[in-house]
């Protein structure tokens, strides 16, 4: 395992580092032994959020007495000071410690929530006092907006930017150079496996093994799953023509129904969560259909409310047919909630 200073920021981490979501799923004694396990081989470098259920509670419970060896990196979605300090103070509970290596701004990908966030009374002013105390030592920003991640990381306040990346979503790219070079920020590759639409891990990680400066965050389930990841770091990367035309296979199947979560189709004059609704299919790969129901339900249930209008699609710049999509994940909503309530 090579270990790599994360930006400007003096933090030594892994170069692979460790999502938080999947964990969701496990109890809290699996979730620990795939953590420590992860410890053991190497990987130095856990991203979690305040919005991943429990997975801050099953970090904490996993690394105590090894606080000083991992670099923790949390986040919050709440966009006013308020909401921002009481998720700083309940990640500190949950994760059982008095300081977040990285905390991190999350889902930044419209202007009025940067203007929100920014504002009088907005989410800067928690987290600067929130430094001041030593509760945070460094901020970031994550995006799925490359315009929104750009106009960030010009502003300098953000040590890191976490974006998507991956043979599918490749836009990063492009921008590796003015995110590092130009403004000394690590990079941290959120979705290596494009949220669950890329089922091949070689070939994710060839491709991905091409930017070292950019540190992804597969998640993990089990220690199978990250002994498979950790073996491929221990082998040269080699990317074939055959594998280069194995990506655009996927790329031309996958184009059609994939969502980036750019979010330009919101807001939904009915109220429909588009961006989450269009997910739901991915987080029931990622997650049981119980955690599934629960973590999105709240937003899958808003699709009942689409008209079929148009406007969505009209503004998609990847021209899905978003109407047809949600429908699809709405009736597989329906059938997994169908099936907790009768048991099967």
């Amino acid at each position: 395992m090579n270990y790599y200073t994360l930006g400007q920021t003096g933090l030594e981490i892994s170069e692979i580092g460790f999502g938080g979501i999947p964990i969701m799923r496990l109890s809290q004694e699996e979730a620990v032994r795939v953590l420590r396990h992860a410890y053991e081989q190497g990987i130095t470098f856990y991203d979690t959020a305040n919005l991943y259920g429990d997975s801050e509670e099953k970090m904490g419970e996993a690394f105590q007495g090894l606080r000083g060896k991992i670099v923790i990196a949390t986040k919050t979605m709440k966009r006013d000071a308020k909401g921002t300090n009481e998720d700083i103070e309940n990640s500190l509970r949950m994760l059982k410690t008095d300081y977040i290596d990285l905390y991190q701004l999350h889902q930044i990908a419209q202007e009025k929530d940067w203007e929100t966030i920014a504002g009088p009374g907005g989410a800067l002013e928690a987290v600067a006092k929130a430094k001041e105390a030593g509760k945070i030592r460094h901020l970031g920003v994550t995006s799925h907006s490359l315009e929104m991640a750009v106009k960030m990381a010009k502003t300098k306040i953000f040590s890191t930017i976490q974006f998507p990346f991956n043979f599918i979503e490749d836009g990063l790219r492009e921008k590796i150079k003015l995110f590092q070079d130009e403004l000394g920020m690590g990079i941290i590759a959120m979705k290596p496996f494009g949220g669950g639409m890329i089922d091949n891990a070689s070939l994710a990680f060839k491709f991905l093994r091409q930017y070292p400066e950019v540190i992804p965050i597969p998640g993990f389930d089990s220690l199978k799953s990250v002994d498979e990841i950790v073996a491929l770091y221990q082998q040269a990367n080699q990317v074939a023509e055959e594998d280069l035309q194995l990506m655009e296979k996927y790329k031309d199947e996958l184009g059609k129904e994939f969502c980036r979560r750019c979010e330009y189709c919101q807001p939904c004059p009915r109220g429909v969560m588009i961006t989450p609704s269009m997910l739901y299919k991915v987080v029931a790969l990622r997650m049981s259909p119980e955690k599934a129901v629960s973590f999105s339900g709240k937003a899958v249930e808003t699709v009942k409310n689409c008209v079929e209008c148009g406007e969505c699609e009209a503004r998609c710049p990847y021209n899905l047919p978003i109407t047809q999509i949600l429908k699809k994940h709405y009736d597989l909503y329906e059938e997994h909630r169908n099936s907790l309530k009768t048991g099967e």
